[in-house]
Parts: C-alpha cells; structure tokens; sequence
C-alpha cells in the first residue's frame, strides 16, 4: 500500500494546458507527456471517467419507465462500444493529430494501432476515448423512451467520430482555442455543452413521448420507475468526477485543490436546488435536487483547476438556480420533453461554469490567466463567450444536419404501438428488464 500511495503521489505530472506556454506541447504530438510512473494517476483517473458510464446509465434507467430499461442500459454500453472503433479509425487523429487548418483539426491518422508499445500514446488515447464517449453518453437520456435504438447507435457514432473530436481539438488539441488562451480544463464546454446541445436538437427533432404534453399544451409528469437507481447513479457519478476533474492534474497541490472545488461546487448547488423546490413547492424536490448535484459538478468542471473555494461556491449557487430554471424553460416554453433534464444540467450549466470561470478565475493553479473579479479584466471572459459561441455555431450545424438525415431515412422514432408497449420487446426481445416481478395471468 505505501509504494502505491508513493507512486500515486508521483504520478500526478501529466500535461495539462495552461493558457500559453503549453500550447506548443499541445502541437507536439501528445496532450500528455512523462514516465510509465507518472502515467499511473493518469490511467487511473480514465478508468474512474469510464465507471462514469455506469453512472449515467443508472440515471437514465430510474429516470425512465421499466419498460424501457434495458433499452437505455444498452444505449450507454453501446454508445462506448461504437465510440471505441470509430475515435481508433477516426475520432483520435482528429483531435490529437498534427494541427492543421490553422487550428481547425488534426490530421487524421491510425497511428495508435501502430503505438501499442508507446506508453504515452496508449494513455492519452485511453484517457481521451472516455471522455468522447461521456459526450456521446449525454444524449441518450433526453431522447429516452422513444428513439430508434439504430438510430442512436448512427448519431452517437458520429459524435465521437467527428463532432466531438474536432471541437475538442480547438481546446485540448492545441488549436485555435487553445492558442487564444481559452479555459475549459476538464469539459464543460467540450464535452458537457456539446453533449447538451445535441440533447436539445435531438430531443426536438425526435418529438416529447406520448402523453407528455395534454391538448392544452401543459406538461404532464411521467414519473421515472425507480428513483434509488437514479440516486445510485448520481453518487456514482459525482464519485468518477473527481478523476474527470483531477486525472490532468500537474501536481499534488493542484490535485487537491481540484478536489476541493468539484466537491464544494455540487454540494453548494445541490442545497441551492433543494432550498429552492422546498419554498417553491412546499416540500423539497427529490430528483430535481438529484439534478442540483449533477449541474453543479458540469458547472465546476470548465474552472475546477483555476477557481478558489469562494469561487467554487458561486459557481455552485449559480448553477443550481440556472437548473431549476432551463428545466421549467424547456419544457414550460419551448414544449421539449427530456425525462432526465440532461438539457438543463450539461447544456446550461455546461454554459454557465464556461462563462463563470471569466470571472472568477485566480490566475493559480493549471492556468496563469485571471478573471474578472481578480484583476484580469474583460480579456478572458471575451474568450470563453468567442469558445461558446464558435463550438455552439459548430454542433448546432453538424448535429442538425445528423438527425435531419436519419429522420428523413431511416427515421429517429419508434411507432406509437412500440412506444406503448416499450422499447425492451420492441427494440431487443426483452420481455422485462424485470422478469421476476412480472405477474403472469
């Protein structure tokens, strides 16, 4: 246990960009550089990312109605299985191959299938392949209930084949992003406001369920079948994000530091969120108070390496009033029906953390620039608007153009007859995700 507690603590010297100086490292070659050593916290913080899978699958599955479980429990298997194979073939070369196109992509390349012996190569290729696949994951649960299980393994393919990788690369690839100083350390923009907003487009596209919205327009509840699932999966969820935070870190310090904002920032938001249903509604909210806990991890997870606990604290207290907010916008005014308010908490709040981090960065930690509130001016602030904006105008393209060709082809919805009787039989030959429970007459 010692040389393992030792090597841990040696191991956390893995690239990270910090604004300006490591851009050039960016560019040459890898993301991460170092010794087998140093390589330890890193694939172990991967793997605490991929355990994050289980997390969302145990969301959207208590989220949703039983007869769609094993739909939804195949999605997020399948999702990373898929993503796997195509970031191999193209996905990887795009995001970390040589930059091209003045910051616009990575040449692509199969020279991972050449790498197996190369250490770093391998690390970083597992590293970036979870966090492709956390963005892919996303969708699945604001489009639960309804969508062809085809369909999604198509777009859900091309977002880590294409949409994601190369918006990644502007970031994390040494592009045109990067290069201008934008700050997004662990994915709030990259993966969480991508994977919200093809959530957003898919879920519009694809149609609310049936009996979701009544003649009159107004939204009606349609409960989840199983809300200890949904919480398992949060805790799950909030447990992998300290490896999604920290797997980069640089150091001891900043590994702590980056553990005691993505824990402040959730616990911050959840009470926000809990609080807040509590006066609004007489009794405190228990899934909306689950989701506080997710908005507030996307949230911190763009500034998490660059904020101090004050601003961890805000953060939180904003996202979880930003939650509660866009989850009655969308499906109040824009009549969109999402069953896990994947919309809300990764697009908006994915949004929110991104822009905060503007403010309240502290020119510590894995970045040199500083924020608005702490003497660094407008500067940083306009980047992180230019960074949303350019990867907003990007998925809103592409992934509109995605589900346009899928709906007009082999279509995006299941019938209204197997929405009714569930995607489980309908979609995969499963009687039950439950079939000891089932009552036989």
């Amino acid at each position: 246990m010692n040389t393992l507690l030792t090597l841990l603590s040696e191991a956390v010297t893995v690239f990270a960009p910090d604004q300006n100086a490591a851009v050039q490292a960016v560019v040459d070659e890898t993301m991460y550089s170092g010794s087998d050593v140093n390589g330890i916290w890193y694939l172990i913080g991967a793997a605490w990312v991929f355990f994050m899978q289980c997390g969302f699958a145990m969301v959207e599955t208590g989220m949703t109605r039983s007869k769609n479980a094993g739909n939804i429990i195949m999605k997020n298997l399948m999702d990373f299985c898929i993503g796997t194979v195509v970031f191999i073939l193209l996905g990887f070369g795009l995001l970390l191959g040589e930059d091209t196109l003045f910051g616009l992509v990575g040449i692509p390349n199969l020279d991972i299938l050449g790498s197996f012996s190369d250490f770093n190569r391998c690390a970083e290729f597992v590293f970036n392949l979870v966090f492709c696949a956390t963005a892919a994951t996303i969708v699945s649960g604001a489009m639960a209930e309804r969508t062809k299980f085809l369909s999604y393994c198509i777009y859900s393919g091309v977002i880590s084949a294409i949409v994601y990788p190369i918006e990644a690369h502007w970031i994390w690839g040494g592009g045109w992003l990067a290069q201008m100083g934008f700050v997004d350390f662990a994915g709030s923009t990259c993966i969480h406001m991508v994977g919200g907003l093809c959530a957003l487009i898919g879920a519009k596209m694809v149609g609310p369920r049936i009996g979701k919205f009544g003649k009159d327009g107004k939204p009606n509840a349609i409960l989840g079948h199983s809300m200890t699932l949904g919480a398992l999966g949060v805790f799950i969820l909030w447990f992998g994000w300290y490896g999604f935070n920290g797997a980069a870190a640089t150091s001891n310090t900043n590994l702590a530091s980056i553990f005691a904002t993505t824990t402040i920032a959730p616990a911050v938001s959840t009470i926000v969120v809990m609080v807040f249903t509590w006066i609004r509604n007489g009794k405190p909210d228990v899934s909306m108070t689950l989701n506080g806990s997710l908005a507030g991890l996307v949230a911190i997870t763009a500034g998490c390496a660059c904020v101090d606990a004050v601003g961890s604290a805000v953060i939180g207290v904003v996202a979880g009033l930003v939650v509660v907010f866009i989850v009655w916008f969308v499906e109040n005014k824009l009549k969109i029906d999402d069953p896990v308010g994947a919309i809300a908490v990764h697009g908006g709040c994915g949004i929110t953390g991104t822009i905060l981090v503007g403010f309240f960065a502290t020119g510590k930690g894995e970045y040199t620039a500083k924020g608005l509130f702490y003497g660094g001016g407008a500067k940083l602030l306009g980047t992180q608007l230019i960074g949303i904006l350019s990867i907003v105008a990007w998925v809103a393209v592409t992934m509109t153009i995605v589900f346009f060709i899928i709906k007009k082809t082999i279509g995006l919805r299941v019938t209204p007859a197997e929405e009714i009787e569930g995607l489980d039989p309908t979609e995969h030959g499963l009687e039950n995700a439950y079939a000891d429970f089932i009552v036989k007459k």
